[in-house]
């Protein structure tokens, strides 16, 4: 090139260099010089910074749940796009499909967070993950009743070890038992609940008895005594207990009255403890155990359609004759996706790989959005701990400093290998 060209190529350069100089290379210099410099930013701190990463609780747990990222999170999104894109391409609605696990894409960070908020939300009511949780969990196993009936002090019963009620008096046949019960709200009760019966005469030596709440709406009404508002509760099971030994069992029908055969004469009633456990409730999604695997779960969510897409891409590119070779020499579909389709695609892979690898590092929006302040010092990130360490009533530009630089380094081996992959394609 001639003198005259180098300097049309510079001045046309200069803007760009200007723009990359303004933009990324000071903010680089100076966030590397301020993590030099104490809090105020007037004295030299040395390292004090550096070592302050690798001392400070929150910190160290921010830089493990980094690590814990980066290991899983683009793993996890390049395997099921992986997955989407050679299922995809076999199936009619393929097409369909991959736009249906791509849109999250084009929902922002902000969006995904509100939306995943609301999926891991403790209520079964309003969080779907709970909600599933709890119709898998009580199709399998038996919901309690009435989680939080009790007797009245003037009731027959007292509570007894395990969270049972036992009665008072020994079962005696010609006694009609009563089993009153209060603590449970009428809208709670079970649909089929009608109004409760008095007892009737049992026939033979059998022992009858009525379970129902003992509260009326509206008021009035007489504890100990069946009341024409008063329902059953359906549902309630009873055991006649002696010398420590179930002999007998009974369970309220909807009216609340129930029999007993003539062995449980002189053994003492009991209401099991079944009958009044918490419901269950869902997975804590948010705890400070499940909330770096909850919020990992959300980003694969939207990346997987984006790892997907690239590599289809790579896929619609593989020489189809290899393919079919291969299963004419009679590799079947594992053996040509393990030994041929895979490695022909290690190039795309990687491309997914690395992007998202950098991107993890970077992640901060999921994580404060989802992350309640309860859980968040358990969810923190470095993207986010550098967020706290600058801003705020207590804020250390020069720990927010030290942990920029620290994100840097962490990213510019990622890059390396990312611009050593490109320059090894483009030699080819």
């Amino acid at each position: 090139m001639t003198g005259t060209r180098r300097i049309v190529a510079a001045v046309f350069l200069l803007p760009a260099l200007v723009l990359l100089g303004a933009l990324v290379l000071y903010p680089i210099g100076y966030s590397v010089y301020r993590s030099f410099f104490d809090q105020a930013g007037t004295s030299f701190a040395g390292f004090d910074n550096y070592t302050a990463l690798f001392t400070d609780d929150t910190i160290l747990t921010a830089v493990k749940n980094n690590a814990i990222w980066v290991v899983f999170a683009p793993t996890v999104a390049t395997a099921l796009g992986l997955i989407f894109a050679v299922l995809t391409e076999r199936i009619r609605w393929g097409t369909a499909f991959k736009l249906i696990v791509f849109m999250p894409m084009a929902i922002s960070m902000l969006a995904a967070g509100i939306i995943f908020r609301l999926v891991y939300d403790q209520a079964p009511e309003r969080g779907v993950a709970n909600a599933v949780a709890v119709s898998v969990h009580d199709t399998f196993n038996e919901s309690a009743g009435y989680p939080k009936a009790r007797p009245l002090p003037v009731h027959p019963l007292e509570k007894a070890a395990g969270g049972t009620f036992v009665s008072k008096e020994p079962i005696r046949a010609g006694q009609p038992l009563r089993v009153p019960l209060v603590g449970v709200a009428p809208a709670k009760m079970p649909g089929e609940a009608r109004p409760a019966e008095g007892a009737p005469a049992a026939s033979g030596d059998k022992i009858s008895g009525t379970a129902w709440l003992d509260f009326t709406r509206g008021g009035g009404g007489k504890p100990n005594v069946v009341d024409p508002k008063e329902l059953g509760l359906k549902g309630l099971k009873i055991e006649a207990v002696k010398d420590g030994e179930v002999v007998a069992t009974a369970t309220a029908g909807a009216d609340g009255v129930f029999t007993l055969p003539a062995s449980a004469d002189g053994a003492q009633l009991r209401l099991p403890a079944d009958n009044f456990r918490e419901p269950y409730n869902g997975v804590d999604w948010l705890g400070p155990s499940l909330v770096t695997p909850g919020i990992i779960g959300s980003y694969v969510w939207m990346w997987a359609g984006f790892a997907m897409v690239l590599i289809a891409a790579g896929l619609a590119g593989l020489p189809r004759e290899l393919l079919e070779a291969a299963r004419v020499d009679g590799a079947n579909e594992w053996q040509v996706f393990r030994r041929i389709t895979v490695p022909m695609l290690a190039p795309v892979l990687a491309v997914v790989l690395v992007t998202l690898m950098i991107n993890v590092l970077k992640v901060f929006d999921l994580v404060f959005i989802i992350a309640p302040g309860s859980s968040q010092d358990d969810a923190n990130v470095l993207a986010l701990q550098l967020y706290r360490s600058s801003f705020g009533t207590d804020a250390d530009l020069g720990i927010g400093s030290a942990i920029a630089v620290l994100l840097l380094l962490l990213v510019i081996p990622v890059m390396l290998v990312n611009i050593r992959r490109i320059r090894k394609e483009g030699r080819r």
